[in-house]
């Protein structure tokens, strides 16, 4: 009986798929224009929170779709295009889905703005996405420095129980042990059994 060794394939990452009813140039001329690239009517409260992220200091660019795409992932596709050639921030905004990219933001900051962008109202979901992406994180550098001085303090304090610990046993060695000529000791007779 032989065994054949198969060799695993693998396989190219997927392209990036972008929804069919997307018209990217134009969608890129819009964001271009005003960072908006939506239905008319939500454009000028699109822009009021693309100025507040200006003034927060992201450059945000959105893109809300009529439709919605087969895959959410096609909306980070549309968002990754979008940021590809613009730069910045990107949220993409379809009916019951949301995708964003990123140059300057980590990714688990965008998953979570992206949570709280899940709303009717694409002005509200932008506006919700650029509080949660905005909103000050943990200092780092202070949990940091904690962390070092804990760490510090444990070690100082184990080393400052050996070395006593050392020095009470030294002690112990040093210490000749008491002798009957000392008086330091009690004698005592030996026990003989009774005959």
């Amino acid at each position: 009986m032989s065994l054949s060794h198969a060799v695993p394939v693998h396989a190219a990452p997927a392209a990036a798929e972008i929804p069919p009813f997307v018209d990217v140039p134009s969608t890129l001329a819009d964001v271009t224009a005003d960072g908006v690239a939506a239905p008319s009517e939500l454009v000028p409260g699109l822009e009021a929170v693309v100025a507040r992220a200006r003034d927060e200091g992201v450059d945000l660019h959105i893109v809300v779709l009529d439709q919605p795409a087969r895959l959410d992932s096609h909306l980070r596709d549309l968002a990754t295009e979008v940021g590809a050639a613009d730069g910045g921030t990107v949220l993409v905004l379809g009916p019951g889905q949301v995708g964003s990219f990123s140059d300057s933001i980590d990714r688990v900051t965008l998953e979570a703005g992206q949570d709280s962008a899940y709303t009717a109202d694409p002005v509200v979901s932008a506006d919700q996405f650029l509080d949660v992406v905005t909103a000050p994180g943990p200092s780092w550098t202070g949990l940091t420095l904690a962390l070092v001085a804990v760490v510090a303090l444990v070690l100082g304090g184990t080393w400052w129980a050996n070395v006593r610990r050392g020095r009470d046993a030294a002690e112990l060695v040093s210490t000749p042990p008491p002798t009957p000529e000392s008086g330091d000791v009690t004698t005592r007779k030996p026990v003989r059994p009774s005959e």
